[in-house]
């Protein structure tokens, strides 16, 4: 830090709108999951995608070559109910994860360790997942 300025780095960032992004191995995929199957209103600029998420939280997905899919959860999507959820994109075509750490019943959900969850992929194989929406 520099001595002359020592509020400088302090204060950078606390105006600044930060945003989320992540990469996926084909673009026009993830527009139609994120858009089609999800609902998620959606925009392209240039190569990129922007997924227009509820209050203002726009996140920006990029090609990346040679992709490699995240191992851990890249977007947690709030819901009143997760089971209806579950069902509800089960039936648009949605897959829902099965991990052998965590105990999930017949639909893929995690009940009673913690907030109830499941777990899916995008087309890229990134993990994503419905969870019961606890107070942030």
């Amino acid at each position: 830090m520099n001595p002359a300025r020592p509020d400088r780095l302090t204060h950078m960032f606390t105006d600044t709108k930060a945003y989320s992004g992540f990469a996926v191995d084909d673009v026009d995929a993830a527009n139609a999951f994120y858009g089609d199957t999800l609902g998620l209103r959606t925009s392209r600029h240039e190569d990129f995608l922007i997924l227009h998420i509820a209050g203002d939280r726009n996140t920006l997905v990029y090609p990346r070559p040679n992709h490699v899919p995240a191992q851990y959860t890249i977007l947690n999507f709030p819901v009143d109910d997760v089971e209806a959820a579950v069902d509800e994109l089960t039936a648009r075509g949605v897959t829902f994860e099965r991990y052998e750490d965590f105990p999930q019943d017949e639909k893929g959900i995690m009940r009673g360790n913690g907030p109830d969850i499941a777990w899916f992929t995008d087309p890229a194989g990134n993990v994503l997942s419905v969870i019961e929406d606890v107070e942030m």
